[in-house]
């Protein structure tokens, strides 16, 4: 498994790594996931306090034990819940983001977050106090690094050029190009990006007539034009699930592609499929097939 460097940080990170949102909740079967990206040389996990709230990390912080050394561990914040009540609310006061960041230390069970990432943001929030508070709990040793996860062009434009972070997580794909409009800008502040939706709800894989009888449509794509987009695809690549990774990889600004498993099945297929990634070279229908629509600034 290849690593690229996160932004301009001393952290390297894999070019695939696992979503936890999508591990199940039985800590045995989450385990073999974890022990199986890990054997296979996938030295970054993602998650967020707020999947399964709080769950998610209770269960990777279980399965760390004495490979935490080995794993470079990402998680979020941002996103506030009241336990025993429905739904959560936006908080990234910095009290809260010490508070929470002291709470999932505990549910991982470890001294220290390697990746700690804003989960969200809007131009509103008081971004000084919010990068004085990361960069001060930088300082006291407790995260690493720290980023963002956000597709929001005006919190980038804010957050990235004020502050030392190192990863920005957003969507991208084959079928979700809006971001490389703004991949020279993130890399030119020192960040590198984490993509997540990298595989489009399973429709870049090799499963994706199955995945297309269940949708109606994605992203801007009618059904029409998602029917005709893929069968495209599907001409001129063998593999779409190679084709996935290898087109996210193909930018220098992006580290890794987030890629979660539910079960060792999926994981096994994401790795066939990276180890097919050098194969493929030319990306010539997959601009002529898919569409390059820009973000609107939006707050």
């Amino acid at each position: 498994m290849k690593k690229r460097q996160l932004g301009s940080s001393e952290l390297f990170i894999s070019e695939i790594s696992l979503g936890g949102m999508s591990l199940s909740t039985d800590r045995k079967k989450a385990a073999s996931i974890v022990d199986m990206a890990l054997d296979a040389g996938i030295n970054y996990i993602d998650t967020a306090d707020l999947y399964d709230f709080g769950t998610n990390e209770e269960i990777i912080g279980t399965i760390l034990g004495k490979r935490r050394q080995d794993l470079i561990v990402a998680t979020k914040v941002g996103n506030r819940w009241t336990e025993g009540k429905e739904g959560w609310h936006w908080d990234a006061s910095p009290a809260y983001i010490k508070e929470a960041l002291h709470a999932s230390l505990k549910r991982l069970g470890t001294d220290y977050i390697d990746v700690y990432q804003l989960h969200g943001g809007t131009i509103e929030d008081d971004w000084d106090r919010i990068i004085d508070t990361f960069e001060g709990l930088k300082k006291d040793g407790l995260i690493r690094e720290y980023g963002i996860s956000s597709i929001r062009p005006n919190v980038l434009k804010r957050f990235l050029p004020a502050s030392s972070a190192k990863s920005v997580m957003m969507q991208y794909s084959a079928l979700d190009r809006r971001p490389e409009e703004w991949l020279d800008f993130i890399a030119g502040e020192g960040a590198s990006v984490v993509t997540r939706g990298t595989v489009a709800k399973g429709l870049l894989t090799n499963g994706w007539k199955e995945r297309l009888q269940r949708v109606n449509g994605f992203n801007t794509y009618t059904a029409e034009a998602l029917t005709t987009a893929l069968t495209g695809l599907a001409t001129h690549y063998e593999d779409l699930h190679a084709l996935a990774i290898a087109f996210n990889l193909k930018e220098p600004t992006i580290a890794s592609t987030v890629i979660g498993a539910s079960s060792q099945e999926q994981l096994a297929q994401t790795l066939a499929a990276y180890e097919k990634i050098d194969l493929i070279t030319d990306f010539t229908a997959v601009n002529e097939l898919t569409k390059t629509e820009q973000y609107t600034d939006h707050r």
